[in-house]
């Protein structure tokens, strides 16, 4: 009898889940009924707090509903909050998820109302409300998506170093073609000093080309005329690295997909079949 007793908790125990363990499975889970419709929630809220700071900061929306937007503002930051200490609440390591990345975001949805108090203006920081919505990815199982961002965050990573040669050239170019330019101008014509004329040179050199500063003697423009078309071909560079490192990840990340009947592994990421013996392929 004892050993049924006992067998009859444990069976009540795994039936009967606590209120933490509840918590977590609507919370965090997004397979059951309960964790999906909390998570549509939960993003539907972001969108209408997000919207509503935007809405906030137009000056004749906030002369006329300021008051009903500043109540919007703060219900949702309550909300949030309550939400946020329910998550601390129902993890086994509240520290460990406070220092996660959706851990930080979390905390940063709701930090900047609380600043508003005491630093008028900080609330507009609360877009920062929109990182949460990455959690569509999870709510909707795209798992495609995730993959084609670890594939385009590893090029990113193999090229880090080519990227940082690259800037480096480019911030001794306009450190260069500004102080030149300063030197031409003598001064004049928007040209009053080198971190304004290497501003000058930045614009210039990425083809934006605002017009506050312009240089008006003829060998200025020749020079300007030749910071502008290094520009068009500078551009093309970054473009080029991270576009290869992008087809190395995708080769790499086929090549690993071997079939099992005739041992070939050239396939697309996304192949379920062998495109040289139609033979099923393994998952990744």
């Amino acid at each position: 009898m004892t050993k049924s007793t006992g067998t009859d908790t444990t069976r009540n125990k795994k039936l009967h889940p606590s209120l933490r363990e509840r918590l977590y499975i609507i919370i965090f889970e997004a397979d059951t009924p309960m964790g999906k419709w909390f998570d549509v929630m939960l993003i539907a809220s972001i969108i209408v707090s997000v919207l509503a700071v935007m809405l906030d900061s137009i000056r004749p929306i906030s002369d006329r509903h300021g008051s009903l937007l500043y109540l919007i503002e703060w219900f949702f930051t309550i909300l949030f909050t309550i939400e946020y200490a329910l998550r601390l609440i129902c993890v086994k390591s509240p520290i460990r998820y406070a220092t996660s990345f959706f851990g930080i975001i979390d905390f940063l949805a709701v930090i900047p109302t609380y600043l508003s108090i005491f630093l008028p203006g900080s609330h507009y920081l609360l877009v920062i409300r929109l990182l949460r919505v990455l959690r569509i990815f999870r709510v909707l199982k795209l798992v495609q998506y995730v993959r084609e961002a670890n594939i385009l965050t590893k090029a990113l990573r193999a090229s880090f170093r080519k990227i940082v040669v690259f800037l480096f050239t480019v911030m001794t170019l306009v450190i260069i073609f500004g102080s030149f330019m300063y030197l031409i101008e003598e001064g004049d014509n928007g040209f009053t000093s080198i971190p304004r004329s290497i501003y000058w040179a930045i614009v210039t050199l990425t083809t934006v080309g605002y017009g506050d500063i312009s240089p008006q003697t003829n060998l200025g423009q020749a020079v300007a005329a030749v910071i502008m078309i290094i520009g068009y071909g500078i551009i093309a560079i970054p473009t080029g690295i991270i576009t290869v490192e992008i087809s190395r990840s995708t080769k790499k990340a086929a090549d690993r997909r071997e079939c099992p009947s005739c041992r070939v592994r050239d396939h697309d990421p996304d192949a379920s079949y062998c495109k040289h013996c139609g033979g099923k392929l393994a998952a990744d």
